[in-house]
C-alpha cells in the first residue's frame, strides 16, 4: 500500500492545500464534493503535485514539512514554472 502527500490548487482562488492520504483518487473526490470542511469554500480543486511513500509516517512527515515555512518555499521552487503560469495565465 502506498501513502500520498499531495498538493491541490483551488480553481476558485488559486490557493494551495496540502494533505496526505492512502487513497489519492478518493481523497480528491472528497475535496471536490465538499466533504472536507477545510476546503469546501474554495472548491473545485485540481491535483498539481503528489509524492508516494511506502510508510504512513513518512507521508505525514512530508505533509508537515510542506506546510512549514521551509516547505512552502520548497513548493514555490519545485513548482515555480507551473505556479507562474497559473497566477498569470497568459504567461506574461
Amino acid at each position: 500500500m502506498f501513502y500520498y502527500t499531495y498538493i491541490l490548487q483551488s480553481q476558485k482562488n488559486n490557493g494551495l492545500y496540502i494533505g496526505y492520504t492512502s487513497d489519492l483518487k478518493k481523497r480528491i473526490r472528497q475535496h471536490n464534493s465538499g466533504e472536507s470542511l477545510a476546503t469546501k469554500p474554495f472548491m473545485p480543486y485540481k491535483l498539481i503535485y503528489y509524492e508516494a511513500f511506502l510508510n504512513r509516517i513518512d507521508a505525514k512527515n512530508r505533509e508537515e514539512y510542506l506546510k512549514s515555512g521551509y516547505g512552502r518555499r520548497s513548493i514555490k521552487t519545485l513548482l515555480n514554472r507551473y505556479l507562474k503560469n497559473t497566477s498569470n495565465p497568459k504567461g506574461r
